[in-house]
């Protein structure tokens, strides 16, 4: 339960809106009070969502599939608006904890209160399967435990029972190990999937664990369609009744019918949603709905905080904040509302992923696992590289500007059509990302939000780099400018004497005081990032394009004829190898360098090389010389992997060579479909795949 924010709407419909009840991928969910005094849920698109056709149709058909449903099994719809404007959901307000909740504060259930959960849950099948509809998602998440009983919410990829239910990436929306296997393979679902799903939940209800369980999602999903339940966490008196939801084949499943005869709840099970533990729960979150609810007037108790209101309400209960003691709350939501351009929130936290361990069974030695995600269609034809910033992958969206995807799932957690993703995009200190729009202005936003914050008439054609003081372009008449990151002024234009291309043909970096640009022309240039002055330059560095960059310190590694190391201050060379020419008389070439701790990584036309940083000096690494990679490839360490891509002419590949003292079997991916276009990215143990327009997470060992 949160406050307002700056962009949350003060009204929808009849709806003076008071507080977040949560957020999403598609939207967030409000509380709401009406001019006589009903509370509801309700539910609204993200406004950068509004103009996708595909997106409002699922919502307006949420809308009409809850609605369809009758019987107090289910959240009623009160109102809604699918035309015009932005979209919105009200729906009765449900207090009371999720069962996700529920068990995780007080426990697994007794024996009595899952046969109790089993037959409300079949009562609720029996009335959404009644109108013709299949809800696809039950999960502990969209059970709401009530005085009355189970009540089950989020009708968002309902659909009739002819139907498929595609989500904006064109997948089967299914959450890991509780849709059916026919979901998890995409096929046709039927009324039996959402007794599978019921299925699985009376094992979590009943073990506080998953009926399914992997180091990853594929692996969860496999077990779904191949594995067997865990059905040995259950109480054995209660396997009966769940082993047969979870049959793999749906004509082998029971009906809600039967499941209510099986379920077999002892007189008087219908008290456990009003006494004990959760019963409590549920009256405290009344309670403190009550006098969160109170018409202005009345006073609330100044005993209670707000904070505590707040908080104490959780999942499914209502935040309202009005009436007397209000007026603190209020004045900290307006704060927030006049948060500037330059009041940045710090970054997110970083969910790193598991690093897979062959001794635990993760994976088979010399096998590689599944992909942890791939979502088809995810990219434009033309987007950058691929971008990690903290929980949010920055990326080209098909459709036109930038998008961010969630790191975890690939889900989409916003994006921005107006801007220009071949103008490149940077991250800012993980805290902004920047980029450009199509009138040239710099513009950056909220990495992990979205949320718009400052703006520059730069008259931007690209972005080369950024440092904590400034962002470094390239503008429309082909000069270099700094834009200070704490004002968004200019802070310098200079020219360069190097050929700097077009459609961000030039790249850059930035750290300790100098801007390095690895021109179109070949040439590598230094300038002071205090005023533009040129500090150094690096001329016919390349025989064509441009030259290769990493950095570590004040260590600058170059690729292009040659591989050298020099001062990233003063640009005097360390270090540079010599290579022969190549049997066809051609002078050699090298790729673009990694440097990994006291190592440098860079491929030699295409043999990848282990070099000291230090001296420039080849290691004794077992693969030097001997593994090939495309020549385009990057090279790059995560994990305890050396990750490469080799091709040939019809397909790719990716190698991952073991870089720790145990040198285990390599992993081969044979994944990659557009041998052309592939990219390689990584971060917090995944490595982020290009595809075409498809984009994927792998796990690491």
């Amino acid at each position: 339960m949160k406050p307002l924010e700056s962009g949350d709407p003060i009204r929808l419909g009849p709806y003076r809106i008071l507080a977040v009840l949560g957020e999403g991928g598609m939207g967030k969910v409000y509380v709401g009070q009406d001019g006589e005094g009903q509370v509801a849920a309700v539910k609204v698109l993200h406004p950068h969502l509004t103009h996708d056709t595909n997106l409002t149709s699922r919502f307006v058909r949420e809308a009409q599939m809850a609605g369809a449903v009758s019987g107090g099994s289910v959240a009623r719809v009160l109102d809604a608006q699918t035309e015009g404007g932005r979209p919105w959901i009200a729906t009765e307000f449900l207090t009371g904890p999720t069962l996700s909740d529920a068990v995780r504060s007080h426990g697994p259930f007794d024996e009595p209160t899952v046969r109790a959960l089993a037959a409300a849950l079949a009562h609720a099948l029996r009335d959404i399967h009644a109108t013709g509809l299949v809800h696809r998602d039950l999960k502990p998440a969209n059970i709401v435990l009530t005085a009355t009983g189970p009540r089950v919410i989020d009708f968002g990829i309902a659909r009739p029972e002819h139907g498929l239910t595609l989500t904006a990436t064109g997948q089967v929306p299914v959450t890991p190990g509780y849709g059916a296997p026919e979901q998890v393979l995409g096929q046709r679902v039927g009324p039996p999937a959402d007794v599978f799903s019921l299925g699985a939940v009376l094992v979590f209800a009943a073990s506080g664990q998953h009926a399914y369980e992997g180091s990853h999602v594929a692996a969860v999903q496999y077990e779904v369609v191949h594995g067997e339940p865990r059905l040995d966490v259950v109480p054995p008196a209660l396997q009966p009744l769940i082993a047969p939801c979870l049959a793999k084949d749906p004509a082998h499943r029971p009906s809600p019918d039967q499941i209510l005869q099986a379920s077999a709840p002892p007189r008087g099970a219908e008290r456990t949603w009003r006494q004990g533990p959760i019963a409590q729960d549920i009256t405290t979150r009344e309670h403190s709905l009550h006098r969160l609810t109170t018409v202005p007037g009345q006073a609330v108790p100044r005993s209670v905080s707000r904070r505590r209101l707040l908080t104490g309400l959780g999942a499914g209960a209502s935040v309202l904040a009005v009436g007397g003691g209000a007026a603190a709350w209020w004045k900290r939501n307006a704060d927030r509302a006049s948060r500037g351009p330059f009041d940045i929130p710090a970054a997110a936290s970083t969910p790193k992923a598991r690093v897979l361990d062959a001794n635990k069974g993760d994976y088979v030695l010399g096998v590689a696992p599944e992909p942890l995600w791939t979502v088809p269609s995810a990219l434009s034809e033309t987007t950058p590289a691929p971008l990690p910033v903290r929980d949010v992958l920055i990326v080209g969206a098909p459709k036109g500007g930038i998008a961010a995807r969630s790191v975890v799932d690939g889900t989409l957690r916003w994006s921005a059509p107006n801007t220009v993703a071949t103008g490149r995009y940077l991250s800012l200190s993980d805290q902004l990302v920047a980029t450009v729009d199509r009138d040239g202005t710099l513009v950056t936003f909220v990495a992990s939000t979205g949320e718009p914050k400052w703006t520059s008439p730069a008259k931007a054609d690209s972005l080369l780099a950024a440092d904590d003081e400034a962002v470094y372009l390239i503008t429309k008449g082909g000069r270099v400018r700094s834009i200070g990151r704490s004002d968004a002024k200019i802070r310098w234009t200079v020219d360069v004497d190097a050929d700097l291309g077009t459609k961000a043909a030039s790249r850059g970096l930035a750290a300790h005081g100098r801007l390095i640009i690895a021109a179109a022309d070949g040439a590598v240039i230094a300038l002071d990032t205090s005023d533009g002055r040129r500090a150094w330059t690096h001329r016919r560095v390349t025989a064509t394009g441009r030259a290769h960059l990493a950095q570590s310190g004040r260590s600058l590694c170059v690729s292009g004829k040659q591989l050298t190391a020099h001062d990233l201050i003063n640009g005097k060379k360390r270090w540079s190898t010599t290579s022969p020419k190549l049997p066809n008389g051609d002078p050699p070439f090298w790729g673009r360098p990694t440097i990994h701790g006291n190592l440098v990584y860079a491929s030699e036309v295409i043999f990848p090389l282990q070099l000291n940083l230090r001296t420039g000096k080849p290691t004794n690494w077992n693969y030097n010389g001997f593994l090939e990679c495309d020549a385009p490839s990057p090279l790059v360490v995560q994990g305890s992997g050396l990750w490469s891509v080799t091709v040939n002419e019809k397909q790719a590949g990716i190698n991952v060579l073991d870089l720790s003292p145990e040198s285990r079997p390599s992993w081969v991916f044979p994944i990659i479909k557009n041998p052309d276009r592939y990219w390689l990215t990584a971060d917090a143990n995944r490595v982020f795949l290009l595809d075409g327009t498809s984009l994927s997470a792998l796990p690491v060992f």
